[in-house]
């Protein structure tokens, strides 16, 4: 297959976004407006209450995505500008694409799209599943492809989203099973189609250093500070809210402190693994979030954030290479061990916690659904003979598969797109570099003031 040469591909990415953004433009100018109808409350005051309560969550959590995830992934040595980089642009065009899907699907009302700050949100969380599923293809891959991923994976989210949660009646606060688990698995459906059945060799620039081991487990701690806000920002306010927020401290926690234990317990010498505490130390946030404004008690949220973090630095462990060997899978930033594993756990201990507490199951804005849909799923559900609790518990249940298997076809499609010629990857000698997308100054400087361009551009490659 002939590779796209790299100005070709740069080109191809401007040219992309500026049409994307100015139909972006037009479609704004002509059908998105404020919501008035807060504007227009007769009590002021309580419109204020409403805004300074949320906002600063809405605040932890742009720090959260743009800083701390995108730090996180900066454990590749030669590709932390880029991972930086590319997390910005994909949060900031996915919001902006699911932003308009949402709005003509949910929010279209007299020919016009009313936009507020919950719509914000429920957009951001449509981008954050892109960000995590590209971390399984991270720097193999060129900057169209990740975009095309954003374009694809958005409205498959928002129609997952739309199954899981409206037409099954999921309880699902934090995202652990429409988030998490469904971009963990779209990310791995992507990277089997794109990279096929070869097992690919270990790049030399794919090893962490010191130093990029440290930005990131930076943004493992920026993560791990904000992620009570992230769980309870779409909780109701008042006592779900107050128990989202106690619940996710506590559970990351727990996987703090456990993974520090098992990742030592795991070699002879007991040193710590960098990448062990980057990730299992943000295990608990994963799977607690599905049962963060439930009725369980305390202990429940640290067992379950134990059992996250043993589960992830396990899987880093066996698993990874397991899956590598048996099924030539790419997963570059560990999402099976941060997100998938994690997920699972979560979405069975709600199954649990909802036939243990059924008196008060969830205090989230996503289990608001219209009367007529309500009665007529309590209707499906009677005629199958499940009532009450184990109704409930039966849907987180299937949920969860419907999370996975919808996901991984999605996924293996969208990678089947991402390997047409005009699409290809990168050569495997321009992978994990951040040559390859910018201009780095200290390089440009090494080549010489007398150098040619042509003898600068051979010099370079020949760097690289």
């Amino acid at each position: 297959m002939t590779m796209p040469p790299p100005t070709c591909s740069h080109r191809l990415l401007s040219i992309f976004l500026g049409l994307f953004q100015g139909a972006l433009l037009l479609f704004f100018s002509l059908f998105v407006t404020y919501d008035k109808s807060s504007v227009q409350a007769e009590d002021d005051s309580l419109v204020a209450t409403q805004l300074y309560g949320i906002f600063p969550l809405f605040q932890d959590i742009q720090v959260m995505l743009v800083v701390g995830l995108g730090l996180l992934l900066t454990f590749l040595p030669h590709y932390g500008l880029s991972a930086l980089t590319h997390n910005f642009l994909l949060l900031s065009f996915s919001t902006q694409w699911a932003l308009v899907l949402q709005g003509l699907l949910h929010h279209f009302h007299h020919g016009q799209v009313l936009l507020d700050l919950h719509n914000l949100l429920t957009a951001e969380f449509a981008a954050v599943t892109v960000v995590i599923s590209v971390g399984a293809i991270l720097g193999r891959t060129s900057p169209c492809q990740l975009l095309v991923v954003a374009t694809c994976e958005v409205p498959i989210y928002l129609a997952s989203e739309w199954i899981i949660v409206t037409c099954l009646g999921v309880q699902d606060v934090g995202g652990t099973i429409t988030i998490h688990v469904f971009s963990c698995y779209f990310g791995l459906g992507v990277s089997k189609a794109l990279f096929g059945a070869a097992e690919l060799p270990v790049h030399p620039k794919e090893t962490p250093t010191h130093r990029s081991d440290l930005m990131s487990l930076v943004g493992t701690l920026i993560l791990w500070v904000f992620w009570p806000s992230f769980v309870a920002v779409l909780c109701q306010p008042g006592d779900a809210q107050h128990r989202a927020i106690l619940n996710t401290f506590l559970a990351m926690s727990a996987s703090a402190v456990t993974t520090v234990v098992v990742s030592s317990l795991l070699r002879s010498d007991s040193k710590l693994s960098p990448g062990h505490l980057q990730n299992g130390s943000l295990a608990g946030g994963v799977a607690i979030g599905i049962v963060a404004d439930m009725a369980m008690p305390p202990v429940g949220a640290l067992t379950l954030g134990s059992l996250s973090a043993v589960m992830c630095v396990l899987g880093f462990k066996f698993l990874t290479p397991l899956l590598v060997r048996k099924l030539a899978l790419q997963d570059q930033c560990g999402i099976h061990n941060l997100h998938g594993l994690p997920g699972i756990l979560g979405a069975v201990a709600s199954a649990v916690v909802v036939l243990v507490a059924p008196e008060d199951i969830s205090g989230s804005h996503f289990s608001q659904v219209s009367s007529t849909e309500g009665n007529a799923r309590e209707e499906a559900w009677g005629q199958w003979g499940y009532h009450g609790a184990g109704r409930q518990a039966v849907c987180q249940v299937v949920g969860l598969v419907v999370a996975i298997g919808g996901s991984l076809l999605a996924g293996l499609l969208t990678g089947a797109i991402l390997r047409l010629p005009c699409l290809a990857r990168p050569p495997e000698r321009l992978c994990f570099d951040d040559t390859t997308h910018f201009k780095i100054q200290d390089q440009a400087k090494s080549l010489g003031l007398g150098d040619t361009a042509e003898e600068g551009a051979l010099a370079l490659k020949e760097r690289v």
